[in-house]
């Protein structure tokens, strides 16, 4: 026997779990398994890697990669499926989602991120080690290196139709989104590729924080003294964090008195506010009130008038969740957990009425980016019967020259204007009213009498409003 063949093997090196990759691993898991959304999944997940590593091991820097790494996979999905698809040799829905998930996250810090490729590679493979075993490890670093051979553009030049052959296929390949949806923001929004290329790429772009001082309790002056604060851009009580500000460490926000709150929910609960009315302005509701933003921004506006909101949530745990954002409201309020479609009140009560919808809440794709993943065209005749019964109900609610607003946070055609149509069209006793003079200095509302949000244009979420006046 030669020298050679006596020689020892290399020792076998047991895998290094690296904190970071593990818990934005952990966190793609919840989503795909539990249908958890990221944005619930990922703060408990930091914090237990802070209390288990120590603030030495896991520091902000750690934190940010790990929220990086979810957000800008799950954005990215349909687009690395696309690239992965075309380095195996199998149809993707043969590979088991483990797997599928490290290879996602590998490709999002090869073709998404600055990390070297090396170190992209090395601790995508470390990572397979970890959670899949030596033996499926191999088979990620091959896809992963033939990956690296290319960047970003070079892929969706290889991966996406061309898009004179088919443009909405195109857009979904380059932009990430399933087809079905970028065909139905199209058709909302309207206009050329330019327009539509604009809103998908915004949905991309990682969300500001944006927050809300409640009348009465706090002032966007106060708000502003934070470090790394700026003032909204349309609501008068918004305040924009820069990034990396934490919302936690704001005293008003810890005591209630401001809250987190995308600035087109407020400019929604705004335009209500701002509607003129004939008569009385004592009694408002905010008929599905969960989680509790618009309404602890009403409660707060209406108490300024002398008005008592009552806040009806259909989920008890919802409901709870209201009941804690209007704990400390400066004026009288009631919360109750109660059915929209049939409620315990007397028609014709209210002088200011708030539905917000249940939707398929196209229109926070930046903010729950698996959503879009999530969410199928099917899913809109589910929630059609329930958008008509809760706006009937609305008007039902409010007295004759009162007000309603109906508002989702989609902009799907099939869930705005389509239900207010339908719903007016069988009704005698309402008509619509302009909202744009209801938000003014916000530009680019459209040709009304309804409101459209865009993120690309307004810096919001894609909230729609119709304000509807009831007449007899």
């Amino acid at each position: 026997m030669s020298e050679t063949s006596r020689r020892p093997g290399k020792p076998y090196r047991r895998p290094k779990k690296d904190p970071v990759r593990f818990l934005a691993f952990e966190a793609l898991r919840a989503v795909d398994e539990r249908d958890a959304y990221a944005n619930l999944v990922l703060p408990p997940l930091l914090r237990k890697a802070r209390e288990k590593e120590g603030p030495d091991k896991f520091d902000g820097r750690d934190a940010a990669l790990a929220t990086e790494l979810v957000y800008g996979t799950l954005r990215r999905q349909g687009t690395y499926d696309a690239v992965i698809a075309a380095c195996v040799d199998r149809p993707l829905r043969e590979v088991d989602p483990p797997v599928l998930d490290v290879l996602s996250l590998g490709v999002h810090q090869l073709l998404g991120t600055r990390i070297p490729t090396h170190a992209a590679v090395s601790a995508s493979v470390e990572l397979a080690r970890v959670v899949l075993g030596d033996g499926r490890a191999k088979f990620v670093n091959a896809v992963l290196r033939k990956v690296a051979q290319d960047d970003l553009d070079g892929w969706i030049a290889k991966v996406a139709p061309p898009y004179d052959e088919d443009p909405e296929d195109h857009l979904a390949v380059v932009h990430s989104h399933p087809r079905w949806v970028v065909s139905a923001l199209w058709d909302s929004l309207g206009g050329g590729r330019a327009g539509i290329e604009a809103l998908l790429e915004a949905d991309n772009e990682r969300p500001e924080v944006t927050l809300v001082a409640r009348p009465g309790r706090a002032t966007t002056e106060e708000l502003l003294g934070e470090e790394a604060a700026v003032a909204g851009r349309w609501s008068p009580y918004a305040v924009r964090l820069a990034e990396g500000g934490e919302p936690g460490a704001i005293e008003a926000v810890r005591d209630g008195r401001a809250g987190v709150q995308d600035e087109g929910s407020q400019l929604v609960a705004l335009a209500l506010a701002n509607a003129p009315l004939e008569g009385p302005d004592a009694k408002w509701l905010d008929g599905c009130a969960g989680p509790g933003g618009k309404a602890a921004l009403l409660g707060a506006l209406a108490a300024e008038r002398g008005a008592v909101l009552l806040a009806s949530e259909k989920q008890p745990h919802r409901a709870g969740l209201v009941a804690r954002a209007l704990a400390g409201n400066p004026g009288p309020y009631q919360v109750i957990a109660a059915d929209g479609t049939r409620p315990p009140w007397r028609d014709g009560v209210f002088d200011r009425v708030l539905m917000d919808v249940p939707c398929t809440g196209l229109g926070a794709l930046r903010r729950r980016p698996e959503a879009r993943w999530r969410r199928r065209p099917e899913d809109l005749e589910g929630f059609a019967p329930l958008q008509r019964g809760l706006l009937s109900t609305a008007l039902d609610s409010v007295r004759v020259g009162g007000v309603v607003g109906y508002a989702t946070c989609s902009p799907h055609l099939a869930e705005t204007r389509a239900v207010v149509d339908d719903i007016l069209k069988h009704r005698s006793d309402a008509e619509l009213i302009d909202a744009r003079p209801m938000l003014p200095g916000v530009p680019d509302l459209g040709e009304g009498p309804d409101v459209q949000l865009w993120p690309h244009v307004h810096g919001t979420d894609a909230m729609y409003l119709a304000l509807i006046r009831r007449t007899g």
